[in-house]
């Protein structure tokens, strides 16, 4: 009998645990392929970030598009370069493309990553920064007309911000005190939701408490939980686009 077959039939999370972590240990390889054999870090910076990229379209669904971009808003104001952003593709057009060059409009925002080769006091706090540059930004919304009348506004929602990398630098991970007094530094639109260490470490937010999970499926449970949270948001604000169009010097309504 097939061995996968097997297991699933008689161990069915067992199956899915080792199923996954497979899919953690080829990124994992990836990560070090590059590391190992790319001579300048602007490119293996680049490249460790379209594998984090792929690896988040092959599991959200196609409502969600992921790239790296900056956020722009109504005023004119932008955020400063993120290298993962998860954003809204079915109401929300990018602007002034060019390239690998793309404007998200903030309210198109779902959620926004760092790719580093580790995670440490540096990267967490630079993480926060970016996070903040985007948070930051105003967001619009108007009401929905639709036949029955209109829906109201829609309320914004809070921007996931997180981290991701290869390796982390705290010996016992996001379990360690340095790392718990290190994050309880970063506050208000700095704060990081959520991280993933390819080598084997996780963590969400979750009612204010850090949630770990599991050393071999740690991709995994960040995934999950991140399709979570995206679930929990629903749709975006529908954007004002007269408000945009103001910024132009438009003047009518």
């Amino acid at each position: 009998m097939n061995i996968a077959k097997s297991l699933s039939d008689t161990d069915g999370p067992e199956f899915l645990r080792q199923s996954f972590s497979a899919e953690q240990e080829i990124l994992k390889c990836k990560l070090l392929l590059s590391s190992r054999s790319i001579t300048h870090d602007g490119t293996v910076g680049d490249v460790n970030e379209t594998h984090f990229i792929k690896i988040l379209r092959k599991y959200l669904p196609r409502r969600y598009a992921v790239d790296n971009a900056i956020i722009i808003d109504s005023n004119g104001a932008t955020s400063d370069q993120i290298d993962v952003v998860v954003y809204d593709m079915q109401y929300s057009p990018t602007l002034l493309d060019q390239k690998k060059h793309r404007y998200v409009p903030a309210e198109a925002v779902y959620a926004v990553f760092e790719v580093k080769p580790t995670i440490n006091k540096e990267y967490l706090i630079y993480a926060g920064e970016k996070a903040e540059s985007v948070r930051k930004l105003e967001r619009t919304s108007i009401p929905i007309p639709y036949a029955g009348g209109e829906y109201k506004p829609k309320k914004v929602f809070p921007i996931t911000a997180g981290i991701v990398a290869t390796n982390i630098d705290w010996i016992d991970g996001f379990n360690s005190e340095a790392f718990r007094k290190n994050f309880e530094e970063l506050t208000d639109s700095k704060v990081i939701d959520c991280g993933l260490a390819v080598s084997g470490d996780s963590f969400d937010i979750y009612d204010g408490d850090i949630l770990i999970g599991p050393q071999k499926n740690a991709l995994t449970f960040f995934i999950f939980r991140l399709l979570q949270r995206l679930q929990s948001l629903g749709t975006v604000p529908a954007i004002d686009w007269n408000k945009y169009a103001t910024a132009l010097g438009c003047n009518g309504s």
